[in-house]
């Protein structure tokens, strides 16, 4: 009975015993292995989840603070497309403006108002426009060289008012009291300044830009020397009644090469009628000094424009 394996139990009711073979006691070994290796897989199983569970756990909060991080840069992307969006509309509305107002421009300065083109050529060409209106007024008599004035005698021939002999009037009179301040019609410089009792008296001409000079005779005194650079709307001078003169007046002469012209369309010239001259006035070769005009121009504002970028460069 070697191979047997007895057990006796005993207890006041009497023994037990129990016997087992030695096959039994082999599958109890196995079965008993068994149990150890299910529980030791079933405990590394339980320690594999816990870790997983615990990282899952770690992620979580990692997605949720991420979540709420992009939320709040939606938050703030969506504030920021808003103010984009409003100041674009602005901006467009200001373009709008001024469109509007360049084409009310481009009215005035008598240009074709074509809203199909560039923004910013009809803005450079606006530019060069008024430029060249604003030079040529400034460097070419234009208005009147006395304030408020009643002409007493134009430009053509007339009976002299002193001699009586019919002669050619190369300019024209204004009845001004003496001591009526006389303006510059133009930026110049003081060519002559001849003082005199006789013929046209206190004489003073001014050599203007692009060939053209104006001149003032029976002046009181000067307000001026030759030589100095004066500018459009100086006081030159005062009325008077000096040389041959029936009375305090002004006689006021515009030349171009020497050669008089009639003052008149000078004195009626401004930016409301600028292209007035060029039909009253003959004899000049007004297309060709406004292409010179606007030539030096257009060159002045591509300088100032590649002296802006440059500057914005330099500050980048």
């Amino acid at each position: 009975m070697k191979d047997h394996l007895t057990i006796s139990i005993s207890s006041v009711h009497g023994s037990k015993h129990f016997s087992f073979g030695k096959s039994f006691r082999h599958t109890f070994k196995i079965i008993s292995y068994a149990i150890i290796i299910a529980l030791v897989v079933m405990a590394g199983v339980i320690y594999y989840l816990v870790n997983e569970a615990e990282f899952a756990k770690i992620k979580k909060n990692e997605l949720e603070t991420r979540s709420s991080s992009l939320s709040r840069e939606l938050t703030a992307l969506t504030e920021l497309k808003t103010n984009l969006e409003s100041d674009l509309l602005e901006r467009e509305e200001k373009m709008q403006l001024v469109s509007d107002r360049l084409g009310d421009l481009e009215n005035l300065l008598g240009m074709e108002n074509d809203a199909t083109s560039e923004l910013e050529s009809r803005l450079d060409t606006a530019a060069i426009h008024s430029s060249v209106r604003i030079i040529m007024l400034t460097q070419i008599p234009s208005g009147a060289p006395v304030k408020n004035a009643r002409t007493s005698s134009g430009y053509g021939e007339r009976i002299h008012p002193v001699t009586g002999i019919k002669k050619f009037h190369r300019g024209q009179d204004f009845a001004v009291n003496t001591g009526t301040p006389v303006y510059a019609p133009a930026d110049g410089v003081i060519e002559v300044t001849r003082p005199s009792n006789e013929g046209s008296g206190n004489y003073l001409r001014i050599f203007h830009a692009h060939g053209f000079s104006s001149s003032y005779s029976h002046l009181s005194k000067f307000a001026a020397n030759k030589g100095d650079f004066v500018k459009k709307g100086d006081i030159i001078a005062y009325s008077g009644n000096s040389g041959l003169s029936s009375g305090p007046h002004l006689h006021y002469e515009v030349r171009f090469i020497g050669r008089a012209l009639n003052p008149k369309p000078f004195l009626d010239w401004d930016v409301d009628n600028f292209d007035s001259i060029f039909k009253n006035v003959r004899g000049i070769g007004w297309e060709s000094l406004v292409g010179t005009i606007e030539l030096r121009v257009s060159h002045q504002l591509q300088l100032s424009s590649q002296k802006a970028a440059q500057s914005t460069d330099t500050l980048k």
